[in-house]
């Protein structure tokens, strides 16, 4: 090396033709990796050994539990509402409620809601009530003695309002191929007034 202080510090070594720089690294850097190692030894006290802070299983399992309180609380309140709920005529409300219909339920209901597995829905004999709020709560809780799954788990309060909706507009469809024959006494007079009135 030379002692040139103008001349680049060039190390005494060489590979391949390539001399290596003798320089000092940026302050900021060197600061920066000294506080990266200041701060991965308080992270270590403050999880690991302290066991001051929640390691990520542990927030999770509470992040977990706050999420779980606050739906449950959200679907107390949509239970305790069901009685007072009435149908959806807004014409996206039903859109989406046929969606949902089609995804989910025509698979037992037929698409035209005529019955397969599951009863007719566009007659009027309804095995579980026959009042929208009836639709409502039988969505929501499904009937898992005749294979309902409880679609609360599946879908949001707001999207079992739109499918009983869409639901409620099926009563008194003139099916093009005969619907499921009835399975329960039609009512005397019905509970809600029909959509095609």
């Amino acid at each position: 090396m030379s002692n040139d202080p103008q001349e680049p510090l060039l190390l005494d070594h060489e590979y391949d033709g390539i001399r290596e720089l003798d320089n000092q690294l940026p302050r900021w850097w060197v600061w920066l990796f000294y506080i990266t190692i200041i701060y991965s030894a308080l992270y270590l006290v403050y999880y690991h050994v302290s066991h001051t802070g929640d390691l990520q299983a542990a927030e999770y399992a509470s992040e977990m539990k706050a999420g779980e309180q606050i739906k449950s609380g959200a679907m107390g309140k949509f239970e305790s509402a069901i009685a007072t709920l009435q149908p959806s005529s807004d014409a996206v409300v039903l859109a989406n409620g046929k969606q949902t219909y089609t995804k989910f339920c025509s698979p037992c209901h037929r698409a035209d809601g005529g019955g397969l597995v599951g009863p007719n829905l566009t007659d009027d004999y309804w095995i579980h009530g026959n009042t929208y709020a009836d639709s409502v709560k039988v969505i929501w809780d499904g009937v898992p003695a005749k294979g309902m799954i409880t679609w609360k788990t599946v879908l949001k309060p707001e999207e079992i309002q739109a499918v009983s909706s869409y639901i409620y507009t099926l009563r008194g469809v003139k099916l093009a191929m005969p619907g499921k024959l009835p399975e329960n006494q039609a009512p005397a007079k019905p509970a809600g007034p029909s959509a095609f009135e």
